[in-house]
């Protein structure tokens, strides 16, 4: 499979992970009115539309941080793409309400549509993640948070006020249940089908 060229629009990626105010100010001046209008038609108010603009924004970030995202799409069609789709699931969990889904014409290649699923499959493995973290036990939690931040195994026991070996051996320990609960749920399955 030939290498796909890195679409100009990467630069809102990189300005939403160097926190640009200037590229961020652009993404809510030129891409979010569109969002929030589509949202207002389709049974949403105005900040229910900020809600799903500012989960999408995350979920964005989060991805380009850690899986090194490269758009090789216009950002206007992926970003519109992934919010409609965060939109819909909230109609489809809150049934009641009436929806009216106006299509837009979009622009919906094949680089688009690959990097919303990934982008969705990405955000529904971190909420998965996030929702069987919060099972674990208080000393687990506390544990593992301080080796997100805290890279040295020696500093986080010291943090921690336990010994290096128990930080390693509970660290082992945390992880294989966080890993249990994480593939023991249903959703689990789902995710990697």
């Amino acid at each position: 499979m030939s290498e796909k060229k890195v679409h100009e629009d990467q630069k809102y990626i990189n300005g939403l992970l160097e926190n640009n105010s200037f590229i961020i100010q652009a993404i809510y001046d030129k891409f979010v009115p569109k969002v929030v209008n589509y949202i207002k038609q389709n049974s949403g108010s105005v900040d229910e539309a900020q809600d799903v603009v500012q989960d999408t924004l995350i979920t964005i970030y989060n991805q380009a941080s850690q899986k090194k995202l490269t758009l090789t799409c216009p950002f206007d069609a992926y970003f519109f793409l992934l919010c409609k789709r965060k939109w819909l699931n909230e109609l489809k969990k809150n049934a009641n309400k009436e929806v009216t889904i106006n299509e837009e014409v979009l622009s919906k290649g094949d680089d688009v549509q690959e990097l919303v699923f990934e982008t969705v499959l990405f955000g529904e493995k971190e909420a998965l993640f996030a929702e069987m973290f919060q099972k674990l036990g208080a000393a687990c939690k506390d544990l593992l948070r301080a080796t997100f931040k805290i890279k040295s195994m020696e500093e986080v026991a010291a943090s921690l006020g336990v010994s290096y070996a128990y930080a390693r051996k509970k660290k082992s320990l945390c992880i294989g249940k966080l890993t249990a609960l994480v593939q023991g749920s249903p959703k689990f399955n789902q995710l990697n089908s």
